[in-house]
C-alpha cells in the first residue's frame, strides 16, 4: 500500500460523490453509442415513467443537451448536460444540472465503459456534487434509485439492440 502524500486520492472528496455501476449484456461499442447517438439517448434516459422533451442536442465535446424530464403527472424537471469530454468508446464527462447558465447545484458526471471478455460492459457512473450538502440533497431526492432506474432502461435498450 502506497503512502505517497502526493497521491490524488489523499484529498478525493468522497463525501461529495455518488457512484452507480451496472453490468450490461451488450458490447461496449453498443452501450457507448446509446449515450452518444441523439436518437437513442432520448429513448432510454431518465427514471421509469419519465418522458424526455429535448430543446437542443449536440452530443460532442463542447456540445449541450437541453431537455425536460416530464413525469406522468406533467411535472417538468429542467435539465442540461454540457459535454466536456468524449473518448470513444471508454468515457464521457459532462456537467449536469438544471437548464440555467449559473446553476449552483450542477455536478460533474463521469461515465466509463469497461469491456469484458464475455462481450458484456461494466458501466460506472460517477457523480461529483459541488458540496456534501448537495450530494445529500440529491440522495434524499432519489438520485440513487432514479439513477438505477435509468441504467436499467439503458440496459434494456442496448440488450434489445444487440440481439
Amino acid at each position: 500500500m502506497s503512502t505517497n502524500s502526493d497521491s490524488a486520492w489523499q484529498n478525493w472528496p468522497l463525501d461529495r460523490e455518488i457512484v452507480l455501476a451496472r453490468v450490461i449484456d451488450a458490447p461496449r461499442s453498443v452501450v457507448y453509442a446509446a449515450w452518444t447517438d441523439p436518437e437513442q439517448i432520448v429513448v432510454w434516459f431518465g427514471p421509469e415513467g419519465m418522458e424526455i422533451e429535448t430543446y437542443e442536442i449536440d452530443l460532442r465535446p463542447g456540445g449541450i443537451w437541453r431537455f425536460d424530464m416530464v413525469a406522468a403527472d406533467g411535472t417538468r424537471y429542467s435539465s442540461r448536460m454540457d459535454f466536456l469530454r468524449l473518448e470513444a468508446p471508454t468515457l464521457i464527462e459532462v456537467e449536469h444540472g438544471v437548464d440555467e447558465d449559473h446553476d449552483p447545484g450542477k455536478f460533474k458526471m463521469l461515465v466509463t465503459f469497461d469491456e469484458q471478455s464475455d462481450g458484456k460492459t461494466v458501466l460506472t457512473l460517477r457523480q461529483m456534487h459541488p458540496s456534501r450538502e448537495h450530494r445529500e440533497n440529491a440522495i434524499g431526492f432519489g438520485a440513487v434509485a432514479y439513477g438505477g432506474q435509468t441504467l436499467d432502461k439503458l440496459a434494456r435498450h442496448v440488450e434489445a439492440k444487440s440481439r
